[in-house]
């Protein structure tokens, strides 16, 4: 059930209130022509119901002989009236159905008493054997009526036949107080009839109004969610974009001023942080430059040798300490970049410092975003590749939707289980602090900031004949 429900709030919304309004629709038409029904034949019941009780008491009233008389004037269709000593069977009368009920009541009510009577309904009225046993007894007017439909045309034939098809053939056998019986043959609307188009349109109308208005509802509620959730997104890749306008109702005001407070607060932590480590890195310069002049009068050439290479150490701490500090805080310089230069440039460099860099594949378009940030990444991929694993290879692999970088390397790998700690800020695998050996443990968490600034994502991966890749996924923006 959960992969059939739509993913975002607003088509949950819209299932929700469009299934309720269709299935209310849908009862409220069934109860409008059951009672529909259930009114044209009690209104075509009653009427004759009331025409059969009064025949009824007028033969009540007469001798036999002038019955019969009277009988065959009143016999006019689509009412047949005949007199029988006693009731006559159909297999039709076994089924007590709410059609016979309800006449029954209705005849009852208008006899004012309760003498013997039998209702039995035909499905069937536009043929005699709807009472199999009264073969002698057409329903009303059938020989008429035959006559009359053989002179129409096969339209308005068609159109009787529909007419009849909409009647239900009764027989009503009533015993009068001498305890002969009288029985009528007539019909009444079964109210099952087409439904009135014009109710149906109505409905049509009725629910897609109701539906244009809840889609009109349900997107206006949940835009502001949506732009609240863009706002989040876009800010984990620039800390400085443009606050969120606090406009609209007082829930959505509140949910942008919060946000935006939340923004401000943001800058205003990073901008204190960075400002705090630039000082610190200021005024530690300061001291190291002191002690490397220090250092230089020293007469022991192996601890004069062994402090410098501390107080470099120290210096190059302190440099990737800070940058790793500033993070993103610095607003991003978004431009086309051509990263086959940018990765030529990379590869002279390290090929300038006696490191070997390959370059396979090529892109198809430039990749828009931060040069300086992106050059930054990958140098820090790169001086991570080289510095384990000698030497390096950049495969490139170009989409119409993304950017992918793979920089391998012929080192020794990684455990897997240290694969996502040694992005831990000054997490690293060696024990000693030496450059030479372990670095800073800064590099491959700001190359991650980076990449998830732009939109993508860096992950590591050992692999299957020797070394790592680190594989960087950058997505292209849309044209």
């Amino acid at each position: 059930m959960k992969r059939l429900l739509p993913a975002s709030l607003f088509g949950r919304m819209m299932l929700v209130l469009s299934s309720g309004l269709i299935l209310a629709q849908l009862l409220s038409a069934s109860i409008n022509f059951a009672e529909r029904d259930r009114a044209v034949l009690r209104n075509s019941g009653m009427q004759s119901a009331q025409r059969i009780a009064d025949v009824v008491k007028l033969l009540d009233s007469m001798p036999h002989q002038e019955r019969l008389r009277i009988a065959k004037i009143l016999s006019v269709p689509p009412q047949v009236v005949d007199l029988e000593p006693s009731p006559i069977k159909t297999t039709a009368a076994a089924m007590r159905s709410a059609q016979t009920m309800m006449f029954s009541q209705a005849l009852h009510s208008a006899l004012g008493d309760e003498r013997p009577l039998i209702v039995s309904a035909s499905a069937n009225p536009s043929e005699a054997n709807g009472f199999p046993d009264m073969h002698r007894r057409p329903l009303p007017g059938m020989a008429s009526m035959a006559a009359y439909m053989s002179g129409m045309t096969q339209a308005s034939r068609s159109s009787m036949q529909a007419f009849m098809a909409e009647k239900l053939g009764f027989l009503i056998q009533v015993q009068l107080h001498d305890g002969s019986w009288v029985a009528f043959t007539t019909q009444l609307h079964q109210g099952a009839q087409a439904p009135p188009w014009h109710l149906l349109l109505t409905l049509l109308v009725l629910l897609a109004s109701v539906l244009f208005l809840s889609f009109v509802a349900v997107r206006w509620m949940t835009r502001p969610l949506a732009v609240l959730a863009s706002a989040a997104e876009s800010l984990g890749e620039d800390i400085h974009r443009p606050p969120l306008p606090e406009a609209g109702p007082a829930e959505v005001r509140r949910a942008a001023h919060a946000f935006n407070t939340m923004q401000a607060q943001l800058i205003r932590f990073i901008t204190d942080r960075t400002r705090i480590f630039s000082a610190m890195s200021h005024d530690l310069k300061t001291p190291i430059t002191r002690m490397r002049l220090r250092a230089e009068l020293l007469d022991d050439d192996d601890v004069r040798a062994r402090f410098e290479k501390d107080l470099l150490e120290m210096e190059q701490m302190v440099k990737y300490t800070l940058d790793f500090m500033r993070g993103l805080d610095q607003p991003q310089h978004i431009q086309p970049i051509d990263i086959m230069s940018l990765l030529e440039s990379l590869q002279a460099d390290a090929e300038e410092m006696g490191r070997e860099v390959q370059i396979q594949g090529r892109t198809n378009k430039p990749f828009v975003g931060d040069p300086a940030r992106i050059k930054r990444c990958l140098a820090n991929l790169l001086d991570n590749a080289v510095l384990y694993g000698e030497r390096a290879l950049i495969v490139v692999d170009d989409s119409a939707t993304s950017l992918t970088l793979r920089i391998q390397d012929q080192g020794p790998g990684i455990p897997e289980e240290e694969l996502e700690k040694v992005f831990e800020p000054f997490y690293r695998l060696e024990a000693s602090r030496s450059r030479q050996t372990g670095g800073t443990g800064l590099g491959l968490g700001i190359a991650r900031d980076i990449a998830r600034a732009a939109g993508g994502r860096l992950t590591l991966q050992n692999r299957r004949d020797g070394g790592m890749e680190a594989i960087l996924e950058l997505p292209h923006s849309p044209a």
